[in-house]
């Protein structure tokens, strides 16, 4: 393995366990700057704003990542992710929170460069096995940070946001002093209607049948904030778990989540067909969902963890699926729809289950989960009526 992969996969494991840390303890502290325990409104609010900023300068810096390299543009998102959590580790008030937040949303382009950066490097036959190392990094990063966070968190509640500000310190330098160029900057000028982050969507208009299969990627995109946004909240309603438990809960999930992806997806398609897959994943998901909402016991979300999970296999299926719905000349324009979708997802999901969770928290914190059954309720005409279609014409 070359220099510049060890380095590329240091820094996804690293902004992995950042991101990882800060999920168990954010309620935490989000309760401490307001003084309330109704803080599932701010997380909602919080998420959708690093999302907004997200989706509308993600195509600059992706430009800009053509225009001056990849570098430049890695080490200023590596910088605005630091900034982020020395926001959040030092804020008095909500509104440091909140421009810390919007900061990181706006300078986020951490993987989407590294990926860009990785396909540089790689030969076409290398880089199937390269993305594969790429996404268990981020998977392993995922893993531990959410259980160093609640850890950390439990002996001081700022510590996990100061330990993740100095990791993105370390992740910066590193990129700085050791990580070389991949693509030399060009001296092109940068296509200004091409940053417009809503032009991707107006190929919906051109293709009408590509309709379903956009809203399933919203619908699948929109179930998965959920539990970024109320996972914490509600294991310490529904049982007064510590930062540690809710870390440890979340590290299972990222465990069975990993493997799920990693060796699941292949045999099931082989065996139920694509759409058989789609369907098991959500099957598999409601259900454990469903044992979520009623359980009273902790050790039942421990073990309903290996069904939860099959759920994974279900979003590759799609993808594989969805691929087939356009010709190869449209490939491009139909991908760039699809990641608009899920842009969109995490811009609206975040406010959507947040308020949700507010309404339910008092009565019954685990009507949350059947909240998101009721999206993969949703789901389930538009993939029966997927089928294999023929590829629809370029717009």
């Amino acid at each position: 393995m070359t220099r510049s992969l060890v380095v590329i996969f240091t820094a996804i494991v690293l902004d992995a366990i950042g991101i990882g840390l800060i999920f168990p303890i954010l309620p935490s502290l989000l309760q401490d700057i307001t003084h309330s325990d109704d803080v599932a409104p701010y997380i909602g609010t919080l998420t959708a704003l690093y999302a907004v900023m997200q989706f509308i300068f993600a195509p600059v810096l992706g430009a800009l990542s053509d225009r001056l390299g990849r570098r430049p543009v890695l080490l200023i998102s590596l910088a605005g992710a630091a900034i982020n959590y020395l926001f959040l580790a030092l804020a008095p008030n909500l509104l440091l929170l909140f421009l810390g937040r919007a900061i990181a949303g706006l300078t986020s382009a951490n993987v989407s460069v590294a990926t860009a950066y990785i396909t540089d490097i790689s030969p076409e036959e290398k880089r199937a096995r390269r993305f594969g190392l790429f996404n268990a990094m981020f998977g392993l990063g995922f893993i531990i940070g959410p259980v160093l966070g609640g850890v950390l968190g439990d002996y001081w509640l700022r510590l996990p946001f100061i330990a993740a500000a100095a990791l993105n310190g370390a992740n910066l330098l590193l990129a700085f002093f050791v990580l070389p160029e991949s693509r030399p900057g060009s001296r092109e000028t940068i296509d200004l209607e091409a940053l417009n982050p809503l032009k991707p969507l107006r190929a919906v208009l051109e293709i009408k049948s590509l309709l379903p299969v956009i809203f399933l990627f919203f619908l699948f995109s929109a179930t998965g904030e959920a539990y970024g946004t109320c996972w914490a909240l509600w294991g310490s309603d529904a049982f007064h778990w510590n930062g540690l438990a809710i870390g440890l809960s979340l590290g299972a999930f990222g465990i069975c989540q990993t493997l799920a992806q990693a060796f699941l997806p292949g045999p099931a398609v082989r065996l139920l067909g694509e759409r058989g897959a789609i369907l098991t994943g959500i099957a598999g998901v409601s259900i454990a969902l469903t044992v979520m909402a009623f359980a009273d016991r902790s050790w039942m979300i421990f073990a309903i963890m290996p069904v939860f999970t099959l759920g994974g296999i279900g979003v590759p299926a799609l993808q594989s699926l969805a691929t087939r719905q356009v010709d190869e000349n449209s490939q491009g324009q139909f991908q760039g729809v699809l990641a608009s979708a899920v842009s969109l997802a995490s811009i609206v999901a975040p406010l959507g289950f947040s308020s949700i969770y507010f309404l339910v928290r008092g009565e019954w914190p685990g009507a949350i989960w059947l909240s998101v059954v009721a999206v993969y309720a949703l789901t389930l005409p538009l993939v029966l009526g997927l089928g294999q279609k023929k590829p629809a014409p370029a717009g």
